[in-house]
């Protein structure tokens, strides 16, 4: 143990290593937030290019599931080019007739769960992307919204009585 007259008390091992941890996780910190920022701008960039080369198609949505990239029927090239760690990983694909081909496409997933199935949309497609969508023939109607279950609905309610945002 060492003492310092200046600070009137004494450094145990354990307060060093306790200054230690503290200084590796704001280290850990720092880092992420770097790194957050810069995948914040280049996914943003993607974002911009996306909407930039988007075009509107006519086409008949005839089935959407969440796959694995895998079990898709996306192109094999495609396949090919996903990284391994992110095959596994579930994607919203649509499969759609434009014309009259059958295509398999990826959606948004905040688009997701609004495209109607069996109408006809015109959605703004960048590559095997799907955008946006609007009705080709009128509006759509909302989908209907699913009912929360149990503690979602209690978190929900508790939030609400708090005046917090809900998650």
């Amino acid at each position: 143990m060492s003492t310092f007259g200046i600070l009137l008390f004494t450094v145990t091992p354990g307060f060093i290593i306790m200054i230690a941890v503290l200084v590796v996780i704001i280290a850990v910190f720092i880092v992420l937030y770097i790194l957050g920022k810069k995948a914040q701008k280049k996914q943003d960039e993607q974002q911009a290019m996306m909407q930039a080369n988007k075009q509107y198609v006519t086409m008949l949505v005839i089935d959407k599931k969440k796959l694995s990239v895998t079990k898709s029927g996306l192109p094999q090239t495609v396949i090919n080019q996903t990284p391994k760690y992110l095959r596994w990983q579930k994607l919203p694909v649509v499969k759609a007739k434009v014309g009259p081909q059958m295509v398999t496409l990826i959606s948004d997933d905040k688009i997701f769960d609004s495209l109607p199935l069996k109408k006809e949309i015109k959605a703004g497609v960048s590559g095997l992307y799907i955008v946006d969508f609007k009705g080709a023939h009128g509006k759509i109607a909302a989908p209907e919204k699913k009912q929360k279950k149990g503690f979602a609905r209690l978190i929900e309610k508790l939030q609400e009585k708090a005046g917090a945002k809900p998650l």
